[in-house]
């Protein structure tokens, strides 16, 4: 088993400030197991009918637990009514602690009336994490967690399994696409999903994936949106200070997993060239672990200069991340553009072997590095 001690803690925080944590994630990125590592929990899986027998009358079955118990309803959308259960439980019930699970936002289901606000503390899972992959590490433990992803069962697995991939997305489509959102148009929505994993980490481009998907630009953002709902997919909007000559309007799009990206274009092992791109996407799972996410950004000016990530703090601060599997190979030149318009904030680059952080200066700034399970102390 997988340990997953930040996931905890995030869940523990949330608690002390709401009495439901809602703890979304795609399909099978171990939010099951995740929950049954609460000792003592009171685990329900809301797609038994037993259980839903039992949370008929949720004053009933409330009521019946002493303060503080954790109790998990595991896939609670499947209710007939879960907002109500979860609504009860932080109204009536605040002493304890309930966490509820599902693939998705609160918004992606009409059966949520209520978005419960001010009662839930929200806690999206990102697949397994390169810093919960275990020590030591080396570029052939970076290359297979690249290779499978971080679906546990994916990463856990002794060879990579193409039929596993296949089955999560077909899965991925009937269980959280179609019953959610009621999308029918099922080859026009994975031929968009596939076109994303192939072109993750790059600009979104409408016009190209309406016409490669043969669907309308409206149609295209109407799934997209679904994706991001669904955590398949991540926007990263372009910071902008209101300076000219900045990149404002073109997001990018990641999806939310390596071995998925590497499934759809077809690799079977990790080459040289290959390792930028995936790293990026580890490091924004990373931030996006530790940072709202509406607080992480990418830049890039009309002269092509390009940060990886920026992550806007207060008081005007904005740190920079930049990805580098050599940190050697850094060039100072979008940085120093970025430092001279928006002087307040740290400078970091994030590697993957990289066991203590040390300090470089390139082109008079000076850069933190740092491995990413550095990066609570270095931000």
């Amino acid at each position: 088993m997988i340990q997953r001690p930040l996931w905890l803690e995030k869940i523990r925080q949330g608690w002390s400030r709401r009495p439901v944590v809602w703890l979304s994630g795609v399909r099978r990125a171990g939010k099951t197991t995740l929950a049954r590592m609460f000792p003592d929990a009171v685990y329900m899986n809301c797609d038994l009918p037993s259980v839903a027998r039992a949370l008929a009358d949720p004053e009933l079955f409330l009521a019946g637990h002493r303060p503080g118990a954790v109790i998990v309803f595991d896939e609670v959308h499947r209710l007939p009514d879960p907002s109500l259960l979860l609504k009860i439980a932080a109204d009536e019930y605040p002493q304890l602690k309930i966490l509820a699970t599902g693939s998705s936002t609160l918004a992606a289901t009409g059966k949520f009336r209520d978005s419960l606000t001010g009662r839930k503390a929200l806690v999206h899972l990102c697949p397994v994490l390169w810093e919960e992959c275990g020590h030591p590490f080396g570029v052939a433990d970076l290359d297979r967690r690249l290779l499978h992803g971080g679906l546990p069962e994916a990463l856990l697995a002794e060879s990579k399994s193409p039929a596993l991939f296949a089955e999560w997305i077909d899965s991925f489509f009937a269980r959280d696409i179609l019953e959610l959102f009621s999308i029918r148009n099922r080859q026009g929505f994975l031929s968009l999903f596939r076109l994303l994993l192939r072109w993750s980490g790059g600009p979104i481009d409408y016009g190209r994936l309406a016409t490669s998907a043969e669907l309308s630009r409206p149609t295209v953002k109407s799934y997209l949106e679904a994706l991001e709902v669904a955590h398949a997919a991540h926007l990263l909007r372009p910071f902008r200070g209101g300076g000219s000559g900045e990149i404002v309007s073109r997001p990018k799009c990641y999806a939310f997993d390596t071995g998925f990206v590497a499934h759809e274009k077809g690799w079977s092992r990790i080459r040289e060239d290959d390792r930028g791109l995936l790293w990026e996407h580890l490091v924004l799972d990373a931030l996006r672990a530790r940072f709202a996410s509406e607080n992480i950004f990418y830049w890039r000016d009309k002269a092509g200069r390009e940060l990886d990530f920026v992550v806007r703090g207060n008081d005007n601060r904005a740190d920079i991340f930049e990805c580098k599997i050599n940190p050697g190979e850094l060039k100072p030149a979008a940085a120093n553009e970025f430092r001279r318009r928006y002087p307040l904030g740290r400078n970091h680059v994030i590697a993957p072997l990289c066991p203590a952080p040390y300090a470089m200066r390139r082109g008079g700034l000076e850069f933190t590095v740092c491995g990413l399970e550095n990066l609570g102390t270095a931000a």
